[in-house]
């Protein structure tokens, strides 16, 4: 098991925002999380990464306890979070901002790894040398998740990546989280495209005011009639 999430408590003030959730990504596996606005999912994916100390549980990586490391030692070990909105630094070039995910790297294969961005996403090839303000949604999309790929991750995570883009980057966002996992990358993918997160992960998890409700295979929650009739548009 790469990442397993033992009874996760993340509070603000008062609130609970996550509530005692556990969960686990196999290496090699797409999971989803879904879930509506306010059910936690960022909250989720913030402890995860580092970015917000829980209150209790535990978040083991390939075995090893990560809850009380710095956000960048979770890097350093494998995991990447592309977070909601993007936050790429508009200000500075597209190449600048896929160097940002190489900071804690002292190999020397950074370029090698920058030329394979560059094959896979031939319009940030076109603009490396561009601001990145000049970039579409979509391809604002692809410059975060290519700073995330640069830190050469085992496991990224993703929250909320289609929030915004026209419907032929959507497809092209799925495309791609399904070839990144054919190349060895775990997914943990926060989104409420359920349809599309259904299609593309082997397992869910359904998050409701911060507690985990629902969870099993990708196929089964798409046939439940409470997913369908809550996230799904059922009647």
């Amino acid at each position: 098991m790469l990442l397993e999430v033992k009874d996760l408590e993340v509070t603000y003030g008062r609130t609970k925002a996550v509530r005692g959730v556990s969960l686990s990504v196999d290496a090699g596996e797409i999971v989803t999380v879904l879930g509506a606005n306010g059910a936690g999912k960022t909250s989720l994916l913030r402890a995860l990464q580092g970015a917000r100390k829980p209150q209790g549980g535990q978040i083991l990586f390939d075995g090893e306890d990560l809850t009380g490391m710095t956000a960048s030692a979770r890097v350093a070990r494998g995991m990447a979070l592309v977070p909601e909105g993007r936050q790429i630094f508009v200000s500075m070039t597209v190449e600048e901002n896929l160097l940002m995910g190489a900071y804690l790297r002292t190999d020397g294969e950074v370029k090698r790894d920058l030329e394979g961005i560059y094959d896979r996403f031939p319009n940030l090839a076109e603009r490396k040398d561009m601001r990145a303000s000049v970039l579409s949604g979509g391809e604002q999309q692809m410059l975060a998740v290519g700073r995330a790929l640069v830190s050469r991750p085992r496991l990224i995570m993703l929250d909320e990546p289609s929030l915004g883009l026209s419907p032929l980057f959507v497809q092209r966002l799925f495309d791609l989280i399904e070839e990144l996992n054919r190349d060895g990358i775990s997914i943990l993918l926060v989104e409420q495209n359920t349809h599309m997160a259904l299609s593309v992960a082997a397992r869910g998890v359904v998050l409701e005011l911060g507690r985990a409700t629902l969870s099993g295979p990708a196929a089964q929650l798409a046939a439940d009639p409470s997913l369908a009739e809550a996230y799904l548009g059922a009647a």
